[in-house]
């Protein structure tokens, strides 16, 4: 069983930046394509950001511009870096590990394409 857990949430003033951080617990981290996904208690999950296992980035509309994902493959973490906070980005974020190799037919946003999920951390945007 692959664990993973974020950390770095908190509140924070509109126009502030906030890392998160998301540590798993599995040595082939390497191999994995990792999400950044985002959610408010009664909507839908929003994607926010992917990085595969070959570094290839994706952003979703709803943050671009203002946040990037990058990975620590020694330390097996990774990480979402977000500025210009706004208080509409208050929401648990979510990280998310798909296992496979294949890219094909992998639609970064869409969270059916991962198979380990980690508890989610709070984000609170004061204005």
């Amino acid at each position: 069983q692959v664990h993973l857990e974020e950390s770095g949430g908190g509140l924070v003033q509109a126009g502030d930046s906030l890392r998160l951080s998301c540590a798993i617990s599995d040595r082939t981290f390497r191999r994995y394509s990792m999400g950044w996904f985002r959610q408010v208690p009664g909507k839908e999950r929003e994607f926010v950001a992917a990085i595969s296992w070959s570094a290839d980035l994706h952003y979703g509309d709803s943050m671009r511009g203002r946040v990037s994902i990058s990975r620590d493959n020694a330390d097996h973490t990774v990480f979402l870096a977000m500025n210009s906070l706004k208080p509409e980005d208050t929401a648990i974020y979510y990280c998310a590990a798909r296992t496979s190799l294949d890219s094909r037919g992998w639609t970064p946003a869409e969270s059916d394409g991962y198979d380990y999920w980690g508890q989610g951390t709070q984000v609170t945007v004061s204005s």
